[in-house]
């Protein structure tokens, strides 16, 4: 629970630094009213074929989080002296790293005497994109390892108009990465993008639409039992197979908006996460909006990927109106739902 909370004082400006720790990127941000000071990261990476544990990920962010808050007050050249408000990721995310990360936020909070504020994930997707992008009132594609969410701003709440019913969009292209041995360094999906983009060959892949909703776990098993195959009888090579799978996910992606936007009378579309970094998505998405005279609106790798900042401006705008949380209340959670969060700060 929030309490109440005079965010600022006069025309002073606010400035916000932002911990964000919820899978194996590690990010402290400084914002001083909308403008980025700083936005180091860290990112955890493991061997080809692996994925992330929630233990082992914690340790990384323990070892690293003190360096990486150094040279986010350095590269800011502010001194915890300029802070007025602590804020950190509350949750979604996996609750090891978001622990070890929301202890430091709440230690550092209490050295520096500032205000603490727990912030939902998604949220600071989209208000750093919004930020960023300079994108109104957007219907929002939002898309990254964890999650897939369409959507859109109503009565103070962010509503969720169609989402994965089993595994996110960048957690089926992760775990497609580990079937090819396919590197982690710098992202198993930025290097299945570059590998797409060699593909020649369109492989018929299950089309998981399910009204406003989609399922990636039944085309995950398709080409993960296919892919062998596929390779060994030379009917595809892992360049294909990375491209059918990135068209036929991204297809499912853009339909959903598309329908999204349509109910919606929406003439802005907002892509934000991780995926959202890659420019196919991104380019299909602009060819679905530019037939309806609509605008596309993305972030590169600074913003999409999570960051520290990101966290740090949506603190930012809940601080101003008047959010704090409560010591006793700044606990984590790994499900924190997008449209549990009242948006006080919107007018629209």
């Amino acid at each position: 629970m929030d309490q109440e909370k005079q965010g600022a004082e006069g025309s002073k400006p606010i400035t916000v630094i932002g911990f964000e720790g919820s899978a194996n990127k590690l990010g402290i941000g400084i914002i001083r009213d909308g403008e980025v000071l700083s936005n180091p990261r860290h990112t955890y990476i493991t061997p080809p074929g692996e994925g992330f544990l929630p233990r082992d990920t914690a340790k990384h962010h323990q070892a690293h989080i003190l360096d990486v808050l150094q040279q986010a007050l350095d590269i800011a050249k502010v001194s915890p002296q300029d802070i007025d408000c602590v804020a950190y990721t509350k949750g979604p995310g996996m609750g090891a790293p978001l622990v070890s990360t929301a202890v430091v936020a709440r230690t550092v909070a209490q050295l520096w005497n500032k205000p603490l504020l727990g912030v939902n994930h998604c949220i600071g997707h989209i208000e750093m994109g919004r930020r960023v992008t300079g994108a109104v009132n957007p219907v929002v594609l939002y898309v990254s390892g964890g999650n897939t969410q369409v959507i859109a701003y109503q009565l103070k709440k962010y509503r969720i108009f169609g989402e994965t019913i089993d595994i996110a969009v960048g957690n089926c292209l992760d775990r497609f990465a580990r079937v090819l041995k396919i590197s982690n360094d710098p992202s198993p999906g930025y290097n299945i993008e570059q590998m797409a983009k060699k593909g020649e060959k369109l492989i018929d892949l299950p089309y998981g639409v399910k009204g406003m909703d989609v399922s990636f776990s039944g085309i995950l098993s398709y080409i993960e039992d296919a892919a062998q195959s596929l390779l060994d009888s030379k009917q595809a090579t892992p360049e294909d197979l990375c491209f059918s799978l990135q068209e036929t996910v991204f297809a499912m992606l853009v339909e959903i908006t598309e329908r999204a936007m349509a109910h919606c009378g929406s003439e802005e579309v907002l892509i934000v996460g991780g995926v959202g970094c890659n420019e196919r998505l991104q380019e299909m998405m602009g060819i679905m909006a530019a037939e309806r005279g609509a605008k596309v609106f993305a972030t590169d790798e600074r913003y999409c990927i999570d960051n520290g900042a990101m966290i740090a401006q949506a603190g930012w705008e809940m601080f101003r109106t008047g959010h704090v949380t409560a010591l006793a209340d700044s606990w984590c959670t790994q499900r924190f739902r997008t449209d549990e969060v009242e948006v006080t700060w919107r007018d629209d």
